[in-house]
């Protein structure tokens, strides 16, 4: 059966049908690099940060087809691009509400996901099935067993992934990891991150569903909860927003979390494993629900109790009062200190200046970092066939640290201990200790959107 004939049937059946293994244009293995030099992309989410990819990808590319489960997101994006003259002449933009139409078009060589969190796993493994290169905003999964899906995915269809962590191409941040990964620090012992909220429950009255609006579609793999307009909406003035709450996302951990803790796993040499201990301190964990009464906000699920973790050299990290986006890094020199668009030492003088020759080089050296933003780090990989630098890996595992997080406060509620320390395997990706912790590593997924063993 032809790949567009079976996406079609998927299509009018109403189920989540996966691409055959056939791809499409895909421009790193054949050199074409589109008419014009331009990539050709396919949006799928334009939310708040899909309208904006929308604008700043419009610069670079050619966008031919915008999906969103509200379809006057996708409809609102398709008209900035006509109002803009961001559309080539004889050209046009299709909107669809269901992302599939986009995958079996083998004139797209690449998409952008800016979907909500629950849906990033699903989106990723069906456009890398269809041959398609992926930008997908972070966190990369919803939880640790899919974002391993996610990599196979990936890898088997050779397609070139970048996560929306963009601190890793900022100047300032790849000058401050190089020092800490090239020995500025000495033997580092301890890093302090911030103190992340989980997320929250929802207890919250069924509204009526707005025109343009799939509900079933948008809520795709999550259990569905009557709808209500302060889950869908991710706007900042509306409480609690799908960013905030299960079964959407893992809170403030896997929102704000993903880049600081991005920036621990990179400075650490992480990006291909995780700490070995997870444990913590304080009173157990308790849920928050979050009502009309007493909503909570984005980011206000529960912080206690503070998480810690054991990596390999017996670096101790706390998740307690570290910064924002970054963390702090302390070793037998002194501190380094990283957060977002900002990075210094103490003494100032330890890392005063950029270290010019290194021996671990970061991101490709430091001139690739400062010429290039994150999204043409993206499509120089594509062109080129390399890795960008919040490749699927990374990205895979940086999420499961934020998931680590999450879960170790999960398992105190459930047992009512703390100071209990979680053995795990960051090679096989399990707990060797914990029965309730290894229930999360892989929590259930709604029938007719789960991603299969074999992707």
């Amino acid at each position: 059966m032809k790949r567009r004939t079976f996406i079609k049937q998927g299509l009018a059946a109403g189920a989540i049908a996966f691409p055959t293994i056939i791809p499409g244009r895909v421009l790193a293995r054949n050199g074409n690099e589109g008419a014009n030099d331009r990539i050709t992309l396919g949006i799928i989410g334009t939310g708040i940060m899909g309208s904006v990819h929308v604008q700043n990808f419009s610069n670079h590319c050619n966008i031919a087809a915008i999906s969103d489960a509200y379809l006057p997101h996708a409809e609102r994006s398709a008209k900035w691009l006509r109002e803009n003259d961001r559309i080539p002449a004889g050209a046009k933009v299709d909107v669809h509400q269901d992302y599939r139409h986009i995958l079996e078009r083998d004139d797209i060589d690449a998409v952008v996901i800016a979907s909500p969190q629950h849906w990033h796993a699903l989106h990723v493994v069906h456009a890398a099935q269809a041959g398609k290169h992926i930008y997908c905003e972070k966190p990369l999964t919803y939880s640790i067993w899919e974002g391993r899906q996610l990599v196979k995915a990936v890898e088997k269809y050779n397609v070139v992934l970048q996560t929306g962590s963009q601190q890793r191409s900022g100047q300032i941040s790849h000058d401050g990891i190089t020092h800490v990964r090239n020995g500025t620090l000495g033997k580092i012992t301890e890093v302090h991150g911030h103190n992340y909220a989980g997320p929250q429950n929802i207890d919250w009255p069924a509204m009526d569903i707005p025109e343009g609006l799939d509900w079933d579609l948008w809520c795709g793999p999550a259990e569905k909860p009557p709808y209500n307009h302060a889950i869908r909406s991710n706007a900042r003035n509306v409480a609690p927003c799908w960013s905030g709450v299960k079964p959407f996302s893992g809170g403030d951990v896997t929102d704000w979390g993903t880049h600081g803790i991005d920036m621990i796993q990179w400075a650490l040499g992480a990006d291909h494993g995780g700490p070995e201990e997870i444990w913590v301190e304080g009173d157990p964990y308790q849920e928050w629900i979050s009502t009309p009464e007493n909503p909570g906000g984005r980011r206000g699920g529960p912080k206690s109790p503070i998480v810690h973790m054991r990596y390999p050299g017996d670096i101790h990290l706390i998740l307690d009062g570290g910064p924002n986006g970054g963390g702090n890094f302390i070793g037998e020199n002194g501190t380094i200190h990283i957060t977002r668009g900002r990075f210094r030492s103490d003494p100032r003088e330890l890392a005063g200046e950029p270290i010019e020759n290194p021996v671990d080089e970061i991101h490709r050296g430091r001139e690739y970092a400062r010429r290039n933003s994150h999204s043409q780090d993206w499509l120089n990989c594509i062109r080129d066939g390399g890795k960008p630098v919040a490749h699927a890996e990374a990205g895979h595992r940086t999420a499961s640290v934020c998931h680590l997080m999450n879960i170790a406060r999960w398992v105190s509620g459930i047992t009512g201990e703390t100071g209990r320390k979680l053995k795990w395997d960051a090679a096989a990706e399990r707990f060797t200790n914990s029965d309730e912790a290894n229930q999360f590593v892989r929590p259930p997924m709604r029938q007719g959107y789960q991603i299969p063993e074999e992707v």
